[in-house]
């Protein structure tokens, strides 16, 4: 079945609190999932509650006796925007911990942001030259949070063999969240939304995004990788992320040099894609590897 046969043009098929929009003629069948699914080779389970909570009473917690705001600190206000994404620009991020499952305080807890989904009104589409892309059909501020990045969380071997068995005109939509977790330590993540995904699925990569990935964990220690407003987003505006995770208008260092046409069209196997973004500082082709660092 495809997303044209029911549901009224919800993409999500009603597993959104608001309707994911389609604008279009049918594309290929995958499964809607608003959270992350656990894929081969992950030894973890995303929806296991694995992380402690707090012991809350009041309606919205505060930091003089959340435990939860007191180990991991204050990074909402009261509205439920981000506080700090100028960290971004520094070449990382920190990762958010919300209240989860296992904390006492309300549903509406300030704490609790990107576990309530979508509240925004967006719509997948056809762009001009760029394939689907998604843009919001309302305004957005600074700081809100916007969607996920959702799909099967996998190992690396398999984010590997994934990558290497795509054809050429194919998508590569598998991202590597990069954690440090001690001295010389570091953690990795990885979420493929190719088969099992949701909204985030179609946004499209640019070098001058609109929207700033952030890795928060809710019940587990598998991050879900959230996409917030970096500046205020007009109704009509396509929405977009940088791909190799960063956020401060620069050349990601990711990015392999400039190479002529023939040797940079394949790289360790993997073929580059060109980058038709627009943007004034647009590196030419799409990060090789999806990333993100905190």
């Amino acid at each position: 079945m495809n997303v044209t046969d029911a549901h009224g043009g919800d993409l999500s098929r009603g597993l959104e609190e608001v309707p994911v929009l389609f604008e279009g003629l049918a594309f290929h069948t995958f499964q809607y999932s608003p959270d992350n699914v656990q894929g081969p080779g992950s030894t973890e389970d995303p929806s296991e509650v694995t992380l402690p909570g707090c012991s809350c009473l009041s309606h919205s917690c505060c930091i003089d006796s959340c435990s939860c705001l007191q180990t991991h600190g204050q990074t909402y206000d009261s509205t439920g925007t981000l506080l700090n994404l100028n960290r971004t620009d520094l070449g990382f991020c920190s990762p958010v911990f919300e209240c989860n499952a296992l904390c006492t305080c309300s549903d509406d807890c300030s704490n609790r942001v990107v576990q309530r989904g979508l509240r925004f009104r967006l719509q997948v589409y056809k762009t001009r030259d760029r394939g689907w892309g998604a843009r919001t059909l309302e305004k957005i501020s600074h700081g809100a949070f916007v969607c996920e990045y959702a799909g099967e969380v996998i190992s690396f071997e398999e984010a590997r063999r994934r990558q290497l068995a795509q054809r050429s005109e194919e998508n590569n939509y598998i991202i590597a969240v990069r954690e440090h977790a001690g001295t010389g330590s570091v953690t990795e993540t990885f979420v493929d939304p190719a088969q099992v995904g949701n909204v985030g699925r179609f946004l499209n990569h640019s070098c001058m995004p609109n929207l700033v990935m952030v890795p928060v964990r809710v019940h587990s220690v598998i991050p879900r990788l959230a996409l917030f407003a970096g500046r205020d987003i007009e109704a009509q505006e396509e929405l977009t992320f940088d791909y190799s995770g960063g956020y401060s208008n620069q050349r990601p260092a990711e990015l392999l040099p400039m190479q002529s046409d023939a040797q940079a069209r394949r790289t360790d196997g993997l073929q580059k894609k060109v980058c038709r973004c627009g943007s004034n500082n647009c590196t030419q082709f799409l990060p090789l590897d999806l990333s993100i660092l905190s």
